[in-house]
């Protein structure tokens, strides 16, 4: 049922809201009752004076009576519903139960939208303490120095003398541990108060960098014309705040030069214009590798390419060199990731272009075309063994043509095993923490 034949429902609910009879609204109206009853059991269309008669006389808008809840409230509580599981629910009426009860509609949505923020929250926390290596250090920290205070202290408190130098030393360790255990202490509880928006937000390098990326919307204008200092942008960035992270930057920043030199930006702007999102075509194009296209196109504009593109680089290890956020596939923060990503597959087929379509298990089921390709990241020779790297374009499902139908089956992918709800995954490492008392 549509939401504009539902308002002679509202109307009678509200008229039940404010306490009125029928009979009460209809003669104030100036209709009558058996007219009014038809209205509100959606027997006859209302629109123009009547219904603003009407609306103003129960004390609402008119939009409110006509239009009735919001779609996106509609749409959240049927997704509530399929979230439900197993219990039977009527999803065809949706918007008649949001048209009759609003405001337990809007109780519900709302209910269903913390759900939704604390379950992200755990995620985030339980990835947190189970891989954060910052956190882990400083447990150890803490740990490590409280061991050695109780040590000393166990020394101190054993019966018989001790020798005044010795006694001495064991005094200046425990004043020192004591301090040393003060200082890791309040470190580790100024890192679990930082959140997200901290101008000082302590991170690893790789973390720093990423931030960098990201703030920067992974675009260099500057660096795409000539003459443009890598050491200015790397200076300049107030999220780079140790030597390390400034020396990854700067290495990340060379190979997107590079990238910009050999692809100019009006030209890609003309080959997408011409070929689409044709990684091979342009390569070919351009005479440059494959997995430059990959790494060109993840940066550009989302005017220019017509969507928004992750990407994904790791080393053998399966380290996270590089990461470009796209909406609907998560990355984790910490920890490993998904080993069913294609990323992966492609470091055991060097040199072999891998596309897949997946979806990433989650509450937002969305598919996307995985581009996968793994490339020497020095020049080899024969005194030493290639590096090598794996490199994956995430892009919305068909932005890329495919080569024929039906040729690319669907693959369920997760974003890391901590918070994956496939339970027969056989490459789960770990338990998932979304277990069925979450």
């Amino acid at each position: 049922m549509s939401r504009d034949t539902l308002t002679g429902s509202r109307i009678r609910e509200r008229r039940q809201i404010v306490g009125l009879k029928q009979a009460d609204l209809a003669r104030r109206v100036g209709v009558s009752p058996s007219y009014l009853n038809l209205i509100e059991h959606n027997r006859r269309r209302i629109g123009g004076k009547l219904l603003a008669d009407i609306a103003e006389t129960l004390g609402v808008d008119h939009a409110m009576l006509s239009e009735g809840a919001e779609a996106a409230l509609v749409a959240t509580l049927r997704e509530a519903a399929v979230e439900a599981g197993p219990i039977a629910v009527e999803t065809d009426r949706a918007e008649e139960f949001a048209g009759r009860f609003p405001g337990w509609a809007e109780v519900l949505g709302a209910a269903h939208r913390r759900i939704l923020a604390l379950e992200r929250t755990v995620e985030t926390l339980s990835d947190r303490l189970a891989h954060d290596p910052n956190l882990a250090g400083s447990l150890h920290e803490v740990l490590s120095t409280a061991a050695a205070i109780r040590s000393t202290a166990s020394i101190l408190a054993e019966p018989g003398e001790i020798e005044p130098a010795w006694r001495d030393r064991f005094h200046r360790n425990l004043n020192e541990d004591s301090q040393r255990l003060a200082d890791s202490s309040k470190a580790l509880v100024e890192y679990l108060d930082e959140h997200d928006g901290a101008e000082d937000r302590r991170t690893a390098p790789r973390e720093e960098v990423d931030l960098f990326m990201e703030t920067a919307g992974y675009r260099f204008p500057t660096l795409e014309q000539p003459g443009g200092s890598i050491d200015a942008v790397v200076q300049d960035a107030r999220h780079l705040t140790s030597r390390a992270a400034r020396e990854i930057a700067a290495a990340v920043l060379e190979g997107y030069v590079e990238d910009a030199a050999a692809m100019p930006l009006d030209r890609c702007a003309e080959a997408i214009d011409e070929l689409g999102l044709d990684p091979a075509g342009m390569a070919q194009r351009f005479g440059v590798p494959l997995h430059t296209v990959l790494r060109r196109l993840a940066v550009l504009p989302p005017d220019i390419v017509g969507c928004e593109i992750g990407l994904v680089i790791c080393d053998p290890a399966g380290t996270i060199l590089v990461r470009k956020q796209v909406a609907g596939f998560a990355m984790p923060r910490f920890g490993a990731p998904c080993p069913l990503w294609p990323l992966f597959s492609a470091l055991s087929r060097p040199h072999h272009p891998i596309r897949r379509r997946v979806v990433q298990q989650g509450r937002d089921a969305v598919r996307f075309d995985c581009l996968s390709l793994s490339y020497p990241a020095l020049n080899v020779d024969f005194d030493h063994d290639p590096l090598w790297h794996a490199i994956m374009l995430i892009l919305p499902e068909q932005a890329v043509p495919l080569p024929r139908e039906g040729s690319q089956r669907l693959g369920e992918v997760g974003s890391t095993c901590r918070i994956c709800s496939r339970r027969s995954c056989p490459a789960r490492r770990e338990p998932s923490i979304l277990d069925e008392g979450f």
